[in-house]
């Protein structure tokens, strides 16, 4: 029989190894629960992976402009749209694609204690965040009449009130058996010199490693061998803050599946910049391959480039919309994710040698992360494909200000109005021509500005909240 102390001596001796051994500084400390929580932290713990990620923090290379920068391919709307949009519309029908959320996010930002996608987000109705695409996915298999399965990323910290709220509510109608959860993987804190922290005497500090881990993570969870087996063959990828983004959008699926110039493996979606200063990062191109460069990576010179036509050369922000296929993410997870680690000096609480909490005032330690769009260049080929920052970006980021409850909501208001307006509805407008009401328009009556010619037209009177829902009254 394998004894408390037994595993801890034996985990003394591993983490001696690897130059670790103070990780265990308050072991003998621990009542038998709490020792029994750290080791198996230590026995699950890769030192080999630390000590790789103690070997990258001495890497200063970063990141080194090519000197072939060019502007990525986008593809514009086009009298090809028809052709892409059937494509799409063809695989959804033979049940191909599923939805793939990225929901790891708290609300601290926005003063809310829960999981990101429990936050109220539409303008009339408040319904949240999870609300908002579930009623999407639901409008979409009963449009084609297939299935649609849907994958969300939690985190650690918010996977157990994720699975609570979606129960909570029924899994909004979807069904428990579609809709699969699994939180992100983590990554150690590591101090300047590469030394684990302890959060807690008995835990070891950790942080998510980034959405690029979410490729690992659908290995790990099972995720790709559950798409598998229902055959699905492509992955539409959104995080959860966005509620605009279009969650199944046939064109993009067909461009990324059936445009000769896309090898079918990741596509991805961009909004033409607001200004030469806007932080987004930038689709580029780079030895025939598609890249995204960091907005604090393009020098501002080249940021500022104009073409003949007076628009930004550099003008294809990333919002974080992709389509993937799964092969392509099995490839890629095959023997782990080399994806580039990116590091950020960070200040992280940890507990001293003396057992009490340290909160420093100026960054200690290193925190790494991965990037999904780092997984653009390992495409064979890949396109980028325009949309309206209108159309599909108000993301709820801050408390206020840009990205903001209040931005998006008015964004999503304007959209249904624009919507409802060209299927014959009358809408107030201010002189400066935004609507004059808030109009919330839900995926269940309409989940595209063609499928507003099934509502009966209407005048919406000025300042009025007008919620078209199924279940709304009125």
């Amino acid at each position: 029989m394998i004894t408390l102390q037994s595993r801890l001596e034996r985990a003394r001796e591993r983490l001696a190894g690897h130059g670790q051994e103070h990780v265990l500084r308050h072991a003998e400390g621990l009542d038998p629960v709490r020792l029994d929580r750290l080791l198996d932290q230590v026995d699950a713990l890769s030192l080999e992976q630390v000590g790789t990620l103690a070997a990258a923090l001495h890497d200063d290379g970063g990141f080194v402009l090519p000197a072939d920068l060019a502007p990525a391919t986008i593809v514009r709307r086009s009298p090809d749209d028809a052709a892409w949009t059937a494509h799409g519309e063809a695989l959804l029908r033979a049940g191909k694609v599923a939805c793939f959320m990225v929901a790891g996010g708290q609300g601290t930002r926005l003063g809310w204690d829960a999981p990101k996608g429990t936050f109220p987000a539409t303008p009339i109705l408040r319904a949240p965040l999870f609300r908002v695409f579930a009623e999407q996915i639901h409008a979409a298999r009963r449009r084609y009449g297939a299935m649609i399965r849907w994958y969300i990323m939690t985190s650690p910290m918010n996977d157990a009130p994720t699975r609570a709220f979606f129960a909570e509510h029924g899994h909004f109608g979807l069904g428990a058996d579609t809709v699969m959860f699994f939180p992100q993987g983590t990554l150690p804190s590591l101090t300047m010199d590469g030394k684990l922290l302890l959060a807690e005497p008995d835990e070891i500090a950790v942080n998510p490693d980034g959405h690029g881990g979410s490729l690992r993570a659908l290995r790990h969870a099972g995720a790709l061998d559950d798409m598998r087996a229902h055959g699905i063959e492509h992955i539409s990828y959104f995080q959860v803050d966005n509620p605009l983004v279009h969650a199944v959008d046939p064109r993009f699926i067909g461009v990324h599946a059936a445009h000769p110039g896309s090898s079918g493996e990741m596509t991805s979606k961009m909004v033409a910049k607001r200004d030469a200063a806007e932080k987004v990062g930038v689709f580029c191109a780079s030895a025939g391959r598609t890249m995204v460069v960091e907005y604090s990576d393009l020098p501002a010179s080249l940021a500022a480039e104009r073409d003949g036509a007076g628009r930004l050369r550099f003008d294809a922000g990333s919002i974080a919309i992709h389509m993937l296929s799964r092969a392509f993410v099995e490839r890629l997870t095959d023997h782990g994710l080399a994806l580039p680690l990116h590091k950020a000096r960070k200040k992280v609480p940890f507990i001293g040698d003396d057992g009490r909490r340290v909160e420093p005032a100026t960054p200690n330690a290193i925190k790494m992360e991965t990037f999904v769009f780092d997984a653009i260049p390992m495409a064979q080929s890949s396109l980028v494909v325009e949309t309206d920052r209108a159309e599909e970006f108000a993301p709820i980021k801050n408390a206020d200000g840009d990205d903001s409850p209040a931005t998006s909501m008015a964004a999503q208001s304007a959209r249904a109005a624009r919507w409802l307006e060209a299927a014959g509805w009358s809408i107030p407008r201010t002189v400066d021509g935004a609507p004059d009401c808030t109009i919330e328009l839900s995926p269940l009556s309409a989940s595209c500005e063609a499928e507003c010619t099934g509502l009966a037209p209407r005048a919406v009177e000025r300042g009025a909240a007008c919620a078209v829902h199924p279940l709304s009254p009125g």
